[in-house]
């Protein structure tokens, strides 16, 4: 029929298999991913297919190739950005994926730095609300997150200011308080030397060069309610997947 999507080709249908198996421990890592022998046989593809299923699997981080052994599974190390938590959270009501957990490391008023200021368009020395917390899964810590917003936030959500947990991430409470939602968002991906303040919740020396995303948010009023800035813990990458219509 028209309109409907194409069947996957035949070797991302096989990697997608794969994945799934490491996905369900079927495959751990360090096991032997299926060779081009077995896929063809199995599967009944040609070898030109079956190698391209290794490729998909190393370029999607499900798989590396070892001198002197072969590929071998692996599970990536996924990284949930700010923006990944707000799809997350307008999908499913959640901001976490499975595995996924927070720890509030402070949250109170502070005076807005010169990088804080520009961003939130106030007054340098102006007081902000400040969120900082750290993101973990089963692979050690995903990023140290911190977040500022405009100060008046806080006398419609005094929650902001509490290290308790929020009966919704920033984004909803902001929203169902407020009525600002967050519509639009602009990111910023760059190496940054790790600031001395947060070295050590990322278990490592200050001025360690990381991968660092800042993100702005605007609300349907072209009014920023947000600024983001979120180191990456060792190990981690950022990846997206994007539909081109």
């Amino acid at each position: 029929m028209a309109g409907n999507s194409p069947a996957l080709p035949p070797y991302r249908r096989i990697a997608a298999q794969i994945k799934g198996r490491i996905e369900r421990g079927e495959l751990q890592p360090g096991d032997r991913i299926p060779s081009v022998r077995e896929i063809t046989r199995d599967e009944g593809v040609s070898v030109a297919t079956a190698t391209r299923v290794a490729s998909v699997l190393r370029a999607e981080g499900y798989a590396e190739t070892i001198p002197g052994i072969g590929t071998v599974a692996r599970m990536p190390s996924k990284l949930t950005t700010g923006p990944d938590r707000l799809q997350l959270q307008r999908a499913t009501g959640s901001g976490f994926r499975p595995g996924e957990r927070v720890e509030i490391i402070s949250a109170g008023m502070v005076p807005a730095s010169s990088e804080v200021a520009d961003a939130l368009e106030v007054g340098e020395g102006t007081q902000v609300v400040q969120r900082r917390r750290r993101y973990l899964d089963d692979d050690g810590v995903i990023a140290l997150s911190t977040s500022w917003l405009p100060g008046e936030m806080a006398e419609a959500a005094p929650e902001l200011i509490s290290t308790g947990p929020l009966p919704k991430m920033t984004f909803g409470l902001i929203e169902d308080r407020t009525g600002r939602r967050a519509i639009k968002r602009r990111d910023t991906v760059s190496i940054e030397n790790l600031p001395g303040d947060v070295a050590s919740l990322l278990d490592l020396d200050p001025g360690t060069p990381v991968l660092s995303m800042a993100n702005r948010y605007w609300d349907q009023h072209g009014q920023i309610t947000e600024y983001a800035r979120d180191y990456m813990g060792p190990g981690r990458v950022l990846e997206a997947d994007y539909d081109l219509q």
